[in-house]
């Protein structure tokens, strides 16, 4: 075990040996931090959080109480391989929020960004791969396999369904259940979820120039409207796509993907 000496650690908590707790770290009451776990430098338990597994931990995340993660993936294949949790820095992991470890046909690394914001009783499934300052509302889920992108806020009660891609800087609303995937800045609502736009007020936040904006929603309206299946639309676009945002736009349509897309209606 190897545990920085600044670190407060509570007589209560359960830290197993071969835990690695870096400096500044605070380990609150009844938390456990099992035999495999890193933690990096800051890193915040408050109490009865549980961080197991072959896990590490970002600088100055903090999980609060009842959180836990790098628990074995809700997966029927799973058959107990050495899987990862990688959790990056600043993330703020609420109430009753779990994150699980990979599995061995997904890759084995469940993967989260910096900066991130996990509402209570937000879940991140097996092998997801989550972005920089995404934010997971109250009781929101991904599945396995999801592939989450910078800046996406997921509504709370929503699902995301196996193997979907959220693209950057998308919005889903709450109660949504999304089985597609979902286009970089798009404005996703509806029980069974709908594509309803561009997340105009989430680009104008960031600062995105206007003409950056003007040039995604023509893209926008020529996806819906263009001649051709939604593929050959996306083709035609990329001839004459210039600017970062709509380039980017193709580009996550021209990816791989095991799902359909949300298609703008």
């Amino acid at each position: 075990m190897a545990i920085d000496p600044s670190a407060e650690i509570h007589p209560s908590a359960v830290v197993e040996e071969g835990a690695v707790i870096g400096p500044d770290c605070r380990i609150g009451p009844f938390s456990i931090v099992g035999p495999k776990v890193v933690l990096g430098a800051g890193v915040v338990l408050k109490s009865h959080a549980v961080a197991t597994g072959l896990t590490e931990i970002g600088d100055e995340t903090v999980l609060f109480p009842g959180a836990v993660v790098g628990e074995v993936p809700q997966d029927l294949k799973f058959r107990g391989e050495e899987t990862r949790l990688i959790v990056g820095k600043r993330n703020r992991i609420r109430e009753g929020a779990t994150m699980n470890t990979g599995t061995a046909g997904g890759g084995g690394i469940t993967r989260v960004g910096d900066d991130c914001l996990f509402m209570t009783g937000a879940h991140v499934g097996h092998d997801a791969r989550v972005g920089n300052r995404v934010v997971m509302a109250n009781q929101s889920a991904l599945a396995g396999h999801c592939i989450v992108g910078d800046d996406v806020i997921i509504g709370g009660l929503s699902g995301i369904h196996q193997f979907v891609r959220l693209g950057q800087g998308a919005i889903i609303g709450a109660l949504s259940m999304v089985t597609a995937d979902v286009l970089p800045y798009g404005l996703v609502q509806g029980p069974r979820a709908v594509l309803d736009g561009l997340n105009l007020v989430g680009l104008r936040r960031r600062g995105v120039p206007r003409e950056e904006i003007t040039a995604l929603r023509k893209a926008y309206e020529a996806l819906a409207s263009g001649e051709g299946a939604f593929l050959d639309r996306a083709k035609a676009l990329s001839e004459t796509a210039e600017t970062a945002h709509v380039r980017e736009m193709i580009a996550f349509i021209m990816g791989e993907s095991d799902r359909s897309f949300l298609t703008p209606r």
